[in-house]
């Protein structure tokens, strides 16, 4: 079964078939939104909508263990999870689709564990690749059957948000190797890793990052709202070709 967690842009997969709304409750509370449970392709899809059914969750106030303990409840082992992002690399304009293979986390007081609970014992999961390669190969594979160029690789800086971040963060984090900047994807892919899922990301870039680009001076939201509603229709037909790749 595949897990899809739907960013900012992707509230619903509007192909799934014979939908259903599962409300869930988790030892960790409740995830940001019902589950819908469907089928895309024949395969059984989970959709998650990650900042909640009207976009009103921000990055550091959603219940990323709840997410993952949900899907994880419902049998997904596999989870694609969408972002938008800004680009920080040349070449990462925006539009660009990226299945990044690195994470680099700026994030402060979230929850990042399942296991901190009294009595329960510790355990340190390697996390030396965050993303597994299935997952990232079969992205890749259905970006391309689609003639649509998927970036391979990419470092990702996690920020806290909500805000946008400095010029002078960016430039930091630019020193630091990352290629684009979110607020979303820690600690959810450590905790889809504690997990034991098969985790990978699809990032579509929709700015260049403060103080690049064209966005020397400041970060225009009308564009990145018009970028993202285009590039989620390429991001749908990529989610389809995964789906497809299921069946053979």
């Amino acid at each position: 079964m595949l897990g899809i967690i739907g960013g900012s842009g992707l509230n619903r997969i509007a192909d799934l078939e014979a939908p259903r709304r599962v409300v869930m409750t988790t030892p960790y509370g409740e995830p940001s939104a019902a589950l819908t449970v469907g089928r895309l392709h024949g395969l059984e899809v989970v959709f998650l909508a990650r900042h909640g059914d009207g976009h009103t969750i921000a990055p550091h106030r959603i219940n990323y263990r709840a997410n993952i303990q949900a899907l994880h409840a419902q049998g997904v082992r596999d989870v694609i999870a969408v972002a938008t992002v800004g680009g920080i690399r040349d070449g990462l304009s925006p539009g660009s689709l990226v299945v990044p293979d690195q994470i680099i986390d700026y994030t402060h007081g979230r929850e990042t564990t399942f296991f901190d609970g009294v009595g329960q014992a510790l355990q340190h999961i390697d996390f030396t690749r965050p993303f597994r390669g299935e997952m990232r190969g079969r992205l890749l594979r259905a970006g391309a059957a689609a003639g649509d160029a998927l970036h391979d690789g990419g470092v990702y800086g996690v920020t806290q948000g909500p805000r946008l971040e400095t010029a002078a963060e960016i430039n930091r984090m630019a020193n630091d190797g990352a290629d684009i900047v979110g607020m979303t994807g820690m600690p959810e892919a450590a905790l889809a890793r504690e997990m034991g899922l098969d985790y990978a990301m699809l990032c579509v870039v929709v700015n260049a990052a403060a103080g690049r680009g064209a966005n020397t001076d400041g970060v225009a939201m009308a564009e990145i709202t018009a970028v993202a509603e285009a590039a989620m229709r390429r991001v749908a037909i990529v989610l389809a070709g995964v789906a497809r790749q299921y069946g053979r």
